[in-house]
C-alpha cells in the first residue's frame, strides 16, 4: 500500500470511527445537552438565528448521502412504503391535535405540538432502526420520501389542526421548509453526482456533523425557551412523551394491521414515532415563538432516548422473516 493510500484508508477508518461514536452517543450527548442549556441558558442564545442554517447544513448531509438506489424501493416495494407515509402523516398530527384539544393548551405550545407531529421523520431513525433489527431500506425510502413531500404537506396540516390557536402562515412556511430542506439535499445530491471522489471523503463525517448540528440546535431552541421550560416544562414533556409513546405503538400496530413483516413493523414504528424536531424548531422559531419551539426542543431529547432504548429491547430479539 502507497503511502497516500495508506493516509486515505487511515482517515477513512478514522472517520467511521468517529461517526460510529457519534451515532451511540447521540441520546445522551442531547439529554447533556438539554440540561446544560436549561440551566446555563444566556452563553448559548447567541446561536439562536443559526439554527436554520445548520439544519441546512444537515440536510446537505443527509442528500450527499442519498442514492437512487434508495428511491428504488418505491417502485419496487411501493405498499409498504405508502403504508409508512401515511402512518407518518395520520397518526402523529391526529394524536397532537387530539392531546392539543383535551389539554386546551395555551396557542403557542399547542401550535408547537402540532408543528413537531407535522413535520417529516428524523435522519437518527435511520441508526434507530438498523440497531433494532428493522428494515434499513424502508426506513431510508420513508425518512427521503417524507423530507421531501414535507413542503407541501407540513404546512397544509399545520394550517388545519392549528390555524385555531394562532395565524399560520402556510405559503411562508413552505417556501422556509424549500428553503431549509429541499434546496441543501439538491445541492448534496448534485455533489454526490458531479464531485463523487469528495463527497465519499466527506460523507463518513456526516454522523458526526449531524450531531454537532442537531445539538447546537438543541442548545439554542432550549436556551431560548429555558424560563419556559422552567415553568411548564413537566406538562409539555408529557406530552411529548405520549406523542412519542403513541407514535410508536400506533405505527408497529398500523404496519401489522396491513399484513407487514416484523422488520417493516419496526421500521414503520420508529419512523412514525422518531420526528424531525430540529426543522419543527426551526419553523417555530421563524414562523412563531420562541415558546412554540419548546415541544420540538424538549421531543429532540425525549425520541432520541426511547428510540435508542426500543432500539435495544428488539435488538436482542429475532426477526421473522417472512418467506
Amino acid at each position: 500500500m502507497t503511502a497516500k493510500n495508506e493516509a486515505g484508508f487511515r482517515r477513512e477508518h478514522i472517520g467511521k470511527r468517529i461517526g460510529r461514536a457519534a451515532g451511540t452517543w447521540f441520546p445522551l450527548i442531547v439529554l447533556a445537552a438539554g440540561a446544560v442549556a436549561v440551566l446555563f441558558p444566556a452563553p448559548f442564545l447567541a446561536i439562536g438565528p443559526w439554527v436554520n442554517p445548520l439544519l441546512m447544513i444537515i440536510m446537505l448531509g443527509m442528500g450527499m448521502t442519498l442514492r437512487g438506489s434508495d428511491f428504488a424501493l418505491v417502485a419496487r416495494r411501493p405498499f409498504p412504503l405508502v403504508i409508512g407515509i401515511l402512518a407518518q402523516f395520520i397518526i402523529m398530527p391526529l394524536t397532537a391535535w387530539a392531546l392539543v384539544s383535551v389539554l386546551r393548551l395555551e396557542p403557542a405550545i399547542a401550535v408547537g405540538v402540532i408543528l413537531v407531529a407535522a413535520a417529516p421523520g428524523g435522519t437518527a431513525s435511520n441508526v434507530m432502526v438498523y440497531l433494532a433489527k428493522g428494515d434499513v431500506a424502508l426506513s431510508v425510502a420513508m425518512t427521503s420520501v417524507s423530507t421531501l413531500v414535507a413542503p407541501l404537506v407540513t404546512p397544509l396540516l399545520v394550517l388545519w389542526l392549528a390555524g385555531s390557536y394562532l395565524p399560520v402562515d402556510a405559503v411562508g412556511m413552505f417556501v422556509s421548509i424549500v428553503q431549509i430542506v429541499l434546496v441543501p439535499i439538491a445541492v448534496g445530491l448534485l455533489l454526490r453526482r458531479f464531485l463523487p471522489r469528495l463527497v465519499e471523503r466527506l460523507v463518513e463525517w456526516m454522523p458526526l456533523v449531524s450531531v454537532v448540528g442537531i445539538t447546537l440546535v438543541l442548545l439554542a431552541v432550549v436556551a431560548g425557551s429555558a424560563a419556559t421550560i422552567i415553568a411548564s416544562g413537566l406538562m409539555v414533556a408529557a406530552i411529548v412523551v405520549v406523542l412519542n409513546g403513541v407514535g410508536l405503538l400506533l405505527g408497529y400496530f398500523a404496519a401489522r394491521a396491513v399484513g407487514l413483516d416484523e422488520a417493516a413493523r419496526r421500521s414503520v414504528s420508529i419512523e412514525v414515532g422518531m420526528q424531525n424536531s430540529g426543522l419543527a424548531a426551526g419553523l417555530a422559531r421563524t414562523h412563531f415563538t420562541p415558546e412554540a419551539a419548546l415541544p420540538a426542543a424538549i421531543f429532540s431529547v425525549w425520541h432520541n432516548v426511547s428510540g435508542a432504548i426500543l432500539a435495544s429491547f428488539w435488538s436482542r430479539r429475532p426477526v421473522e422473516r417472512s418467506s
